[in-house]
Protein backbone atom coordinates (compact mmCIF):
# COMPACT_ATOMS: atom_id res chain seq x y z
CA UNK A 1 0.00 0.00 0.00
CA UNK A 2 1.43 3.71 -0.96
CA UNK A 3 0.18 7.01 0.83
CA UNK A 4 1.46 10.34 0.50
CA UNK A 5 3.13 11.70 3.73
CA UNK A 6 4.98 14.97 4.21
CA UNK A 7 7.87 15.68 2.44
CA UNK A 8 11.53 16.67 3.99
CA UNK A 9 11.07 19.92 6.62
CA UNK A 10 14.06 21.93 8.34
CA UNK A 11 12.95 24.65 11.14
CA UNK A 12 14.60 27.13 12.81
CA UNK A 13 14.30 29.92 15.03
CA UNK A 14 15.92 32.36 13.22
CA UNK A 15 14.21 34.14 10.06
CA UNK A 16 14.79 31.56 7.14
CA UNK A 17 13.45 33.00 3.52
CA UNK A 18 10.62 30.38 2.50
CA UNK A 19 10.66 28.23 -0.61
CA UNK A 20 7.83 28.68 -3.17
CA UNK A 21 4.97 27.68 -0.95
CA UNK A 22 2.89 24.55 -1.79
CA UNK A 23 -0.18 25.27 1.04
CA UNK A 24 -0.25 27.77 4.37
CA UNK A 25 2.99 27.08 6.93
CA UNK A 26 4.68 28.86 9.48
CA UNK A 27 7.56 31.59 8.50
CA UNK A 28 9.47 29.55 10.53
CA UNK A 29 9.15 26.37 8.39
CA UNK A 30 10.40 25.47 4.69
CA UNK A 31 9.44 22.47 2.69
CA UNK A 32 12.44 20.61 0.35
CA UNK A 33 9.50 20.75 -2.31
CA UNK A 34 12.11 23.43 -3.93
CA UNK A 35 15.31 21.38 -5.70
CA UNK A 36 17.83 22.97 -3.96
CA UNK A 37 18.32 25.18 -0.97
CA UNK A 38 21.21 27.19 -0.42
CA UNK A 39 21.56 27.71 3.45
CA UNK A 40 25.67 29.16 3.08
CA UNK A 41 25.94 32.51 4.98
CA UNK A 42 22.58 31.91 7.21
CA UNK A 43 22.71 31.23 10.78
CA UNK A 44 20.09 28.02 10.52
CA UNK A 45 18.05 26.59 10.34
CA UNK A 46 18.53 24.26 13.77
CA UNK A 47 16.70 22.01 12.32
CA UNK A 48 16.55 19.56 9.09
CA UNK A 49 13.56 17.10 9.51
CA UNK A 50 12.85 14.14 6.75
CA UNK A 51 10.07 12.00 6.05
CA UNK A 52 9.96 8.41 8.08
CA UNK A 53 11.77 5.90 5.74
CA UNK A 54 13.57 8.70 3.72
CA UNK A 55 17.52 8.14 3.04
CA UNK A 56 20.03 11.51 3.04
CA UNK A 57 23.42 11.59 1.82
CA UNK A 58 26.02 14.07 3.25
CA UNK A 59 28.44 14.88 1.10
CA UNK A 60 32.31 17.38 0.84
CA UNK A 61 35.67 17.25 1.40
CA UNK A 62 37.64 14.71 3.36
CA UNK A 63 38.49 16.58 6.45
CA UNK A 64 35.42 19.27 6.43
CA UNK A 65 33.50 18.32 9.15
CA UNK A 66 31.19 15.32 7.75
CA UNK A 67 31.52 13.01 10.52
CA UNK A 68 31.58 15.50 13.24
CA UNK A 69 28.54 16.72 11.55
CA UNK A 70 26.77 13.67 11.60
CA UNK A 71 28.01 12.49 15.11
CA UNK A 72 26.70 15.94 16.16
CA UNK A 73 23.46 16.25 14.94
CA UNK A 74 21.82 12.65 13.39
CA UNK A 75 18.86 11.97 15.30
CA UNK A 76 16.06 9.65 15.21
CA UNK A 77 17.61 7.15 12.00
CA UNK A 78 20.84 5.10 11.66
CA UNK A 79 24.38 6.68 11.08
CA UNK A 80 26.28 4.96 8.51
CA UNK A 81 29.73 6.24 8.41
CA UNK A 82 32.67 4.66 7.15
CA UNK A 83 34.91 6.83 9.26
CA UNK A 84 33.50 4.64 11.69
CA UNK A 85 34.36 1.34 10.42
CA UNK A 86 37.77 2.52 9.70
CA UNK A 87 38.14 3.62 13.48
CA UNK A 88 37.39 0.25 14.36
CA UNK A 89 39.55 -1.60 12.79
CA UNK A 90 42.49 1.39 13.11
CA UNK A 91 42.44 0.20 16.85
CA UNK A 92 42.90 -3.34 15.84
CA UNK A 93 45.17 -3.32 13.59
CA UNK A 94 46.79 0.08 12.95
CA UNK A 95 49.46 -1.01 15.31
CA UNK A 96 50.81 -3.67 13.27
CA UNK A 97 49.65 -3.14 9.85
CA UNK A 98 49.93 0.28 7.06
CA UNK A 99 46.02 1.35 6.29
CA UNK A 100 46.47 0.82 2.70
CA UNK A 101 46.61 -3.52 3.38
CA UNK A 102 43.38 -3.55 5.38
CA UNK A 103 41.74 -0.52 3.39
CA UNK A 104 39.53 -3.00 1.22
CA UNK A 105 38.38 -5.45 3.95
CA UNK A 106 37.44 -1.36 6.12
CA UNK A 107 35.48 -1.22 2.95
CA UNK A 108 33.94 -4.26 2.68
CA UNK A 109 32.53 -4.43 6.28
CA UNK A 110 31.38 -0.55 5.91
CA UNK A 111 29.18 -1.74 2.77
CA UNK A 112 28.25 -4.76 4.38
CA UNK A 113 26.82 -2.34 7.12
CA UNK A 114 25.14 -0.03 4.86
CA UNK A 115 23.45 -2.87 3.02
CA UNK A 116 22.08 -3.94 6.50
CA UNK A 117 20.81 -0.72 7.13
CA UNK A 118 19.21 0.18 3.80
CA UNK A 119 17.48 -3.76 4.38
CA UNK A 120 16.35 -2.59 7.57
CA UNK A 121 13.29 -0.34 6.24
CA UNK A 122 14.27 1.98 8.96
CA UNK A 123 15.95 6.09 7.75
CA UNK A 124 19.83 6.11 7.23
CA UNK A 125 21.95 8.95 7.12
CA UNK A 126 25.16 7.86 4.98
CA UNK A 127 28.53 9.56 4.69
CA UNK A 128 29.39 9.80 1.31
CA UNK A 129 32.69 10.93 -0.21
CA UNK A 130 31.45 11.49 -3.62
CA UNK A 131 33.97 9.97 -5.64
CA UNK A 132 31.69 6.23 -5.84
CA UNK A 133 28.60 7.25 -7.84
CA UNK A 134 27.53 3.78 -7.75
CA UNK A 135 27.01 4.19 -3.92
CA UNK A 136 24.42 6.93 -4.69
CA UNK A 137 22.80 5.45 -7.49
CA UNK A 138 22.47 2.23 -4.87
CA UNK A 139 20.57 4.71 -2.46
CA UNK A 140 18.59 6.13 -5.04
CA UNK A 141 17.08 2.96 -6.14
CA UNK A 142 16.81 2.13 -2.33
CA UNK A 143 14.62 4.83 -1.81
CA UNK A 144 12.54 3.90 -4.94
CA UNK A 145 11.93 0.62 -4.00
CA UNK A 146 10.31 2.26 -0.43
CA UNK A 147 8.39 4.99 -2.23
CA UNK A 148 10.45 7.44 -0.08
CA UNK A 149 13.02 10.07 -1.01
CA UNK A 150 16.64 10.40 -1.31
CA UNK A 151 18.50 13.92 -0.26
CA UNK A 152 21.69 15.30 -0.51
CA UNK A 153 23.31 17.82 2.29
CA UNK A 154 26.45 18.87 0.91
CA UNK A 155 28.75 20.65 3.43
CA UNK A 156 30.62 23.01 1.33
CA UNK A 157 34.67 24.27 2.65
CA UNK A 158 37.68 25.14 0.79
CA UNK A 159 40.04 23.23 0.43
CA UNK A 160 42.38 24.51 2.59
CA UNK A 161 39.91 24.00 5.19
CA UNK A 162 39.60 20.65 4.45
CA UNK A 163 43.33 20.00 4.38
CA UNK A 164 43.91 21.53 7.67
CA UNK A 165 40.70 19.26 9.15
CA UNK A 166 42.84 16.10 7.78
CA UNK A 167 46.10 17.53 9.44
CA UNK A 168 43.96 18.45 13.06
CA UNK A 169 42.64 14.40 12.60
CA UNK A 170 45.66 12.94 12.24
CA UNK A 171 45.66 11.48 8.94
CA UNK A 172 44.47 12.52 5.95
CA UNK A 173 43.99 11.16 1.87
CA UNK A 174 46.66 11.06 -0.98
CA UNK A 175 46.97 14.26 -2.99
CA UNK A 176 46.09 12.68 -5.76
CA UNK A 177 42.78 11.26 -3.95
CA UNK A 178 42.04 14.95 -2.82
CA UNK A 179 42.44 16.39 -6.07
CA UNK A 180 39.24 13.58 -7.60
CA UNK A 181 37.74 14.74 -4.20
CA UNK A 182 38.19 18.28 -5.10
CA UNK A 183 36.87 17.89 -8.83
CA UNK A 184 34.04 15.86 -7.55
CA UNK A 185 32.86 18.55 -5.27
CA UNK A 186 33.67 21.31 -7.62
CA UNK A 187 31.04 19.53 -10.17
CA UNK A 188 28.22 19.04 -8.06
CA UNK A 189 28.60 22.40 -6.65
CA UNK A 190 28.49 23.46 -10.55
CA UNK A 191 24.89 21.24 -10.64
CA UNK A 192 23.23 22.62 -7.21
CA UNK A 193 24.54 26.05 -8.54
CA UNK A 194 22.25 25.89 -11.63
CA UNK A 195 19.35 24.76 -9.25
CA UNK A 196 20.00 21.34 -10.62
CA UNK A 197 20.12 17.77 -8.52
CA UNK A 198 22.22 14.72 -9.13
CA UNK A 199 20.03 11.92 -10.73
CA UNK A 200 18.15 10.04 -8.05
CA UNK A 201 18.13 13.11 -5.55
CA UNK A 202 14.58 14.44 -4.69
CA UNK A 203 16.66 17.86 -3.09
CA UNK A 204 19.90 18.75 -1.61
CA UNK A 205 21.01 20.99 0.89
CA UNK A 206 24.20 23.40 0.91
CA UNK A 207 25.69 24.61 4.27
CA UNK A 208 29.16 25.71 5.10
CA UNK A 209 30.49 25.59 8.26
CA UNK A 210 28.90 28.52 10.10
CA UNK A 211 25.37 27.07 8.56
CA UNK A 212 26.04 23.41 9.73
CA UNK A 213 27.23 24.81 13.46
CA UNK A 214 23.83 26.23 13.39
CA UNK A 215 22.35 23.30 13.17
CA UNK A 216 21.46 20.75 15.71
CA UNK A 217 18.87 17.87 14.68
CA UNK A 218 19.44 15.83 11.75
CA UNK A 219 15.89 13.86 12.00
CA UNK A 220 13.04 12.10 10.73
CA UNK A 221 9.78 12.80 11.09
CA UNK A 222 7.41 9.78 13.08
CA UNK A 223 6.08 7.12 11.35
CA UNK A 224 1.56 8.38 11.50
CA UNK A 225 0.15 6.11 14.34
CA UNK A 226 -3.16 5.50 11.35
CA UNK A 227 -0.16 3.97 9.04
CA UNK A 228 0.44 0.08 9.29
CA UNK A 229 4.06 -1.19 9.79
CA UNK A 230 3.98 -2.74 6.51
CA UNK A 231 2.89 0.57 4.47
CA UNK A 232 5.20 1.81 1.71
CA UNK A 233 4.92 6.01 2.46
CA UNK A 234 5.90 7.36 -0.41
CA UNK A 235 7.54 11.24 -0.15
CA UNK A 236 7.93 11.77 -3.97
CA UNK A 237 6.43 13.31 -6.05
Amino acid sequence: MTVNRPRAQATSQSSVPPLPPTGPAPARLWRSGAAVRDLRGEDGPHELCFGPYDLVVVTGLPGGGKSTLMRRTVHGGLRIDSQDTRDRWDARLAPYLPYVLYRPLVRLVHYAGLRRALRSGAPVVVHDCGTQPWVRAWLARTARRRGAALHLVLLDVAPGTALAGQRERGRGVSPYAFRRHCRAAARLLRLLRRGELPRGCDSAVLLDRESAAALRRIGFAPVPDNLPVTAVVSSRR
